[in-house]
């Protein structure tokens, strides 16, 4: 049985309205005409569950519009095609989410409003393509360059992340080996230095007091809120407009790391707004897109000005090179992309060779934190080593004499 909201006229033309449970509209229909009355409008009640927000993956909505593209191409209908789709989503998120999206677009919702209620699940570019390609009709095609976008972009932020993993886990094993020379193996060997009396060298007086200043409860309450603060009064700075600006600024002006970030963001503007624009998205809606997906504020706030300037009909590129964000190449393709008609073209260009450049620079950068951080590991363990050893061979150098 179902529930339905119902709003009808009855023989004296007083409007009726109410809900009834019943086994289908049909049934309610000839339930109704059966008493007499005019039907107004009957809709269906959906149960309220509470579902929690899951997540979705990249690799699940690439697989999710590869096969969605694929069934449609073969002429399976949209609505028969997310039905199949949502018997072979793994994801259980995600398969409540498609079902949801089949039910509304059974309703009447198009496919991109029906996506729009998910807005967590779907970026801002796959709706906006996707609703682009409903009006120009070329849904699968669009379907097909969102998923190789999602898919560049994804293996991007891997490779960052993968050249990041070595480094992290040497400053976490470095941090953990200190840490256990500070607080055990020290502590232990002072109580050896203190029964066997004289005078300690410099080094191992240092590494003694800064280990009996770290294992203070004290010390450490401070060292701990202090942290938190900081990390708090951080936060708070960095989520108002002015302070993220600030230190996005501040972050690509970091020798190498900036160049970095730079060229990652130059990469994703580039292909983004190439693939919004092919898909049939306007300029200016694509370059609303585009700064949020950037990924730094500032390059962010250089592309809404821009967008001002181009609504006044100004080309692309002026704008651009007046902010001083992009570099002088970047504006020249644009210029000549532009003149020539050719602006996806040379923005697929640009995005290729900047994310070529980031491949080259986190290769780069991989093999030469690498040693730097091997370094101080072992400038660090073997200054802390060779300060507790000094005392030990000073004993012997005297034994020796003697």
């Amino acid at each position: 049985m179902e529930h339905f909201s119902y709003t009808v006229k009855n023989q004296e033309g007083e409007v009726l309205k109410g809900t009834i449970e019943a086994e289908s509209k049909n049934a309610l229909v000839q339930h109704l005409q059966a008493k007499d009355f005019i039907i107004l409008s009957i809709n269906k009640i959906r149960k309220k569950t509470k579902t929690k927000k899951g997540k979705v993956s990249t690799d699940d909505l690439v697989v999710f519009s590869r096969q969605l593209t694929t069934l449609i191409e073969s002429g399976i209908p949209a609505v028969e095609a997310l039905g199949i789709l949502e018997d072979q989503i793994e994801n259980p998120y995600f398969k409540g989410v498609i079902a949801s999206v089949l039910r509304d677009v059974k309703e009447g919702t198009s496919f991109s409003k029906a996506l729009m209620k998910y807005p967590h699940v779907f970026p801002e570019i796959y709706l906006s393509m996707v609703e682009a390609a409903e009006i120009s009709g070329n849904l699968p095609e669009v379907l097909n360059r969102v998923s190789v976008y999602l898919e560049k972009s994804s293996a991007l932020r891997k490779k960052v992340k993968s050249a990041l993993y070595y480094p992290t886990a040497i400053v976490i094993m470095a941090i953990v080996i200190t840490g256990f020379l500070m607080f055990k193996v020290i502590p232990t060997f002072k109580q050896i230095f203190e029964s066997l009396g004289g005078t300690l060298p410099l080094p191992t007086q240092i590494l003694i007091g800064i280990s009996d200043l770290l294992t203070k409860k004290e010390t450490l309450l401070i060292i701990i809120g202090g942290l938190g603060l900081a990390g708090f009064g951080f936060k708070k700075y960095t989520n108002t407009s002015k302070g993220k600006l600030n230190f996005h600024r501040f972050i690509l002006k970091i020798p190498l790391i900036g160049e970095l970030i730079r060229k990652i963001a130059l990469a994703n503007f580039s292909r983004t707004f190439a693939t919004l624009m092919r898909s049939g998205v306007s300029v200016i809606q694509g370059l609303d897109i585009v700064a949020k997906t950037s990924g730094n504020k500032v390059i962010e706030e250089a592309v809404l000005k821009s967008k001002k300037y181009i609504q006044e009909g100004q080309p692309i590129y002026v704008p651009l090179e007046e902010s001083g964000v992009f570099p002088p190449m970047v504006v020249k393709m644009i210029a000549v992309g532009e003149r020539s008609g050719r602006l996806e073209g040379m923005l697929l260009k640009i995005a290729q060779f900047y994310e070529e450049q980031t491949d080259a620079m986190v290769a780069g950068l991989s093999s030469l934190i690498e040693p730097i951080i091997i370094v101080f590991l072992g400038v660090v363990v073997g200054g802390i080593v060779v300060a507790l050893f000094l005392p030990i061979l000073k004993i012997t150098e005297y034994v020796g004499g003697v």
